[in-house]
């Protein structure tokens, strides 16, 4: 996607009620958490890592709420899903002052456990989000999603971002089996498209939503994803 430089410093600088990067917490977190980096790569790669970590990846927290996807509440928590990861990235980003814009995929062979994929009947996971970052004149992507204890317990290397390169999901774990396909391109937004990922999830997963149309909780339904995938490690599965 093509940008000029009026759109790269407006479109995508700008905060948003999903995108808040204007909001107190946010601000410091992204302050407190790039404190003495030198440039804006440098700046990028520590919320990355920041984001990537403290965050623990659990889809089981998944919902449609719009307050799951607000920068100022997902800063707070400790675990969450790709999206809401994403969005924190893109939004500390903002508040330092680098365009930034959200990227959606849908994406096959993604990092789960036996019991996530009997919820969600099929190995397809649709809207899987990342952040793209405008640094040193270009778009860089960066996925935050996998936290790296997490990536230990599926035998697979967690994804590392250096501030120039694109940091996709890698397509194999550490014995060349292959985990990640991206089957489909969902595009660059500069703000969360909550009702467009809705769509698709009620098309995709229709059993996850009750006869009212209203999301299943799957919390309620299953436990802590980590502790799933180091007990299905430790069973051979």
């Amino acid at each position: 996607m093509n940008d000029s430089k009026a759109g790269i410093h407006t479109r995508y600088l700008e905060p948003t009620w999903f995108l808040d990067s204007d909001h107190p917490t946010v601000l410091s977190f992204a302050r407190e958490t790039t404190q003495g980096a030198s440039d804006n790569a440098q700046r990028a790669v520590r919320l990355f890592y920041a984001v990537r970590d403290r965050i623990r990846y659990d889809p089981y927290t998944s919902n449609l709420e719009p307050e799951t996807y607000k920068a100022s509440l997902i800063v707070g928590l400790d675990a969450s899903f790709c999206i809401p990861k994403a969005i924190l990235l893109a939004a500390a980003a903002r508040a330092l002052g680098i365009p930034s814009r959200l990227g959606f995929a849908d994406v096959r062979n993604h990092l789960a456990t036996e019991r996530l994929l009997r919820l969600f009947r099929t190995d397809l996971f649709v809207f899987h989000g990342y952040t793209e970052l405008f640094l040193d004149g270009r778009w860089v992507k960066a996925t935050p999603t996998f936290n790296a204890s997490l990536c230990e317990k599926f035998n697979v290397k967690p994804l590392e971002f250096n501030g120039h390169d694109d940091a996709l999901l890698h397509p194999f774990d550490r014995e060349g089996k292959r985990y990640m396909d991206y089957v489909r391109n969902r595009g660059s937004h500069a703000d969360m498209p909550l009702e467009e990922m809705a769509l698709a999830v009620r098309e995709v997963y229709p059993h996850l939503f009750d006869d009212e149309g209203q999301w299943l909780r799957m919390s309620e339904k299953t436990g802590d994803f980590e502790n799933e995938a180091e007990a299905e490690a430790r069973s051979g599965r």
